[in-house]
Formats: C-alpha cells, sequence, structure tokens
C-alpha cells in the first residue's frame, strides 16, 4: 500500500523567542517492508541529520534570533508492504534485552503487575500478546484528548480511558513484568472508517516460537497485527525516546501547539 502523508505541527508564542532547540524524528525508518518513494521536511532554521541510538534517522532543529513561531511540515509518500502475523524481517541492530528495561512512563506498579500476570505469561506467543492487547482496550478505552504526553501507564490503567500512547505504554509494562523485550513504535496509520487519529503509536514485542523468532508489531488500539496501513517513523523504549518532535526553548511566554496529519492512499 502507498500512504501519502502531511504531518504540520506549529509552535506559537505570546512573547518573543531567542533561541529554539527541537529533535525530530520525522523521517519514516527503512524498513525490509517500508520503503520510502518521496519525502521532505520543511522548517526554519538549521537542522543537522543524524541516526540516534535506537537507529532513527534524526534531525536537530536549532532556530536563533527573535522569532515567535515554529512550523514544522513533514510530507511524503510511503510504500508499505503486508507483513505476515506482524513479522518483521530486521531485528533492529539492538539486542531486544535493551527493551527490557522499564522508564518512567512504562513502569509497572502494583496494579499494573496484577493485570500483567492475569493476562499475560513468560515466553508468552504472539496470540497471547494479542490477548494481551484485547484486555488492554477492554480496560482502557480510546477517549481522543483525554490524556497527555507525560501521562504514565499506572495513570492510563487507574482512568480507565486514555489514547494509542497509553495503550502502548502499559503493554510496555505488562511485557516488563515478565521480561519480554517490548519497544514503543511512533508513526502513522491509515484510519480507514475508523475515528482514531492519523498520528499513532503501536509496539513491537519479541517472540521466540517454533517458526520465527523476533519482532512481532502489534497494533495495541485496534488489538490487531500492525501492517501495511502503519508507517514506522521511530522505535523506542516509550514516547520519550521516539516522539516526532521534543525540545525546549529560550522566551517565548506561553505556547500554543497545532497539529495537522493526514494519510491518505494513493490509488
Amino acid at each position: 500500500m502507498q500512504l501519502s502523508i502531511r504531518h504540520e505541527t506549529v509552535y506559537r508564542y505570546t512573547a518573543p523567542l531567542t533561541y529554539t532547540i527541537q529533535q525530530l524524528r520525522l523521517s519514516p525508518r527503512t524498513e525490509t517492508h517500508q520503503r520510502i518513494l518521496s519525502w521532505q521536511i520543511f522548517t526554519p532554521g538549521h537542522r543537522h541529520e543524524f541516526s540516534d541510538a535506537y537507529g532513527n534517522l534524526s534531525q536537530m532543529l536549532t532556530i536563533t534570533g527573535v522569532h515567535d513561531e515554529v512550523r514544522i511540515v513533514a510530507t511524503g509518500t510511503v510504500d508499505i508492504a503486508a507483513l505476515d502475523r506482524g513479522r518483521l524481517a530486521a531485528d533492529g541492530g539492538l539486542s531486544p534485552l535493551v527493551f527490557t528495561v522499564p522508564t518512567r512512563l512504562a513502569t509497572a506498579d502494583e496494579r499494573i503487575n496484577e493485570f500483567a500476570n492475569r493476562h499475560l505469561k513468560p515466553g508468552a506467543r504472539s496470540s497471547d500478546l494479542l490477548a494481551l492487547a484485547e484486555a488492554i482496550r477492554a480496560c482502557v478505552t480510546y477517549r481522543s484528548g483525554s490524556t497527555a504526553v507525560t501521562t504514565t501507564a499506572s495513570d492510563a490503567l487507574s482512568l480507565g480511558h486514555g489514547v494509542c500512547q497509553d495503550h502502548a505504554h502499559l503493554f510496555l509494562a505488562c511485557c516488563h513484568v515478565h521480561g519480554i523485550p517490548a519497544r514503543y513504535v511512533s508513526g502513522y496509520i491509515d484510519p480507514g472508517g475508523t475515528a482514531h487519529a492519523e498520528s499513532h503509536a503501536w509496539v513491537d514485542a519479541w517472540v521466540d516460537e517454533v517458526d520465527f523468532s523476533g519482532w512481532v508489531s502489534i497494533d495495541v488500539t485496534h488489538a490487531k497485527f500492525a501492517g501495511d496501513s502503519h508507517c514506522r517513523l521511530a522505535v523506542g523504549r516509550d514516547y520519550e525516546s521516539a516522539a516526532p518532535v521534543r525540545g525546549v526553548r529560550t522566551g517565548g511566554g506561553t505556547e500554543s501547539l497545532g497539529v495537522r496529519v493526514a494519510v491518505d492512499q494513493v490509488a
């Protein structure tokens, strides 16, 4: 499937800034099943391109001088092949054990430990991981705008509602309970007829099965394997290490953020 994607992020400020620095993870990953046909990023300031610790193509954006707005636009077309039961052909170059470490957003407390022990066992197979996704979806109802990027897995389970990143963080925390490697994925999805946002987050989990050993990509929000409607931007231990845009500034007063994402199938 070919997806045409446009992602616009606009920061506006009530007072002038003198300095902005942002780390951008806005270039789709090069994967065996994912090929970039065209991709451009438009920003003010200066950008330095590099590969981060998780192999994500990243850019460091710096803007100096007085400004009161930062507009970032990423746009292009990506060709994505279907996956066999979510199985990824490459391991990403890092030991999967890197992704067994709890983080601030995906740490298991007593409630998550109990939830994980009820819905998952060590050495889980792909079908068990899908069952965990179903359990998470049943306990944490999808509600757009109901949480923030700082919401933890524990917060989401207590609230009983959240968005895709909350589903992903809770899934990661449950996997950590049983020592199952699992990583956060940021990207885009062709939402089809659903009301879910086109900017999306899901997970990869490591399985050792009779006919396959490696990463399996699971869309927790939809409780299904990720496939040709999912465009992968970045992987990390949680949102903070895979966020499309993160940064700091000097000055600016109060900040307002506007994000618009459009994902369409190319006929």
